[in-house]
């Protein structure tokens, strides 16, 4: 059976690593690179007629910058997944990618294999991040009150399941961890989001983040 082909699209100012963007997924099997762009404004002209799966998206574009960019294609382009690409590791950076619509978060230094998996994954509806931006995610969530917050209105389950899905596990990732069935799973999600008056994961991670 042959596996679906992931279409990328690259927005990426710096042409040394655009263009190693491209000969990746060009190159790599189940992957293609279907457009690249040095700046937010000829993305957002036209991403929306290439419609890839996954936007490789970096933060720091000339003129408008990348957290910008991102929050007017959703406007466009409500399901598209976009991944943010940086070497910023601050919260606000982080969190404002998330509110922006972003479904993951990888730092540059994050390997071509990794980078290759991780969007496998935002294609399938994970939220991949690196390993030292879901440590910040994770350590925010812990400093969450429950009376500040709807948080207090899911069950422990609930919580550790929205706590995996903000770590960039995907579904079955989640079943397998908690040794439960797919089925309950996507039951508790469905839970979560009508407990937090929400239609997204990353709707869930910022009301669950009190933001």
């Amino acid at each position: 059976m042959n596996k679906q082909t992931i279409r990328v699209s690259i927005v990426e100012d710096d042409e040394r690593i655009r263009n190693m963007f491209i000969i990746l997924f060009e190159s790599a099997e189940g992957f293609r690179c279907v457009s690249a762009y040095s700046n937010a404004e000829d993305a957002l002209s036209d991403l929306p007629i290439k419609r890839p799966d996954v936007v490789l998206m970096d933060i720091n574009l000339p003129e408008m910058d990348g957290i910008e960019c991102l929050r007017r294609l959703r406007g466009i382009i409500s399901d598209i997944h976009v991944v943010m690409l940086t070497v910023y590791e601050d919260n606000d950076r982080i969190f404002e990618s998330l509110e922006a619509g972003a479904v993951g978060y990888l730092l540059k230094s994050t390997s071509p294999d990794e980078i290759m998996e991780s969007l496998r994954d935002a294609n399938q509806g994970g939220a991949p991040m690196s390993a030292p931006i879901a440590r910040k995610v994770v350590q925010s969530f812990r400093r969450v009150s429950p009376k500040d917050s709807k948080l207090g209105l899911l069950t422990v389950r609930e919580q550790e399941i929205l706590a995996l899905l903000a770590s960039g596990y995907i579904y079955k990732e989640i079943a397998d961890q908690l040794f439960v069935s797919m089925d309950t799973v996507k039951t508790h999600i469905r839970n979560i989001y009508g407990k937090l008056q929400v239609r997204t994961k990353t709707e869930a991670v910022l009301k669950y983040l009190d933001k």
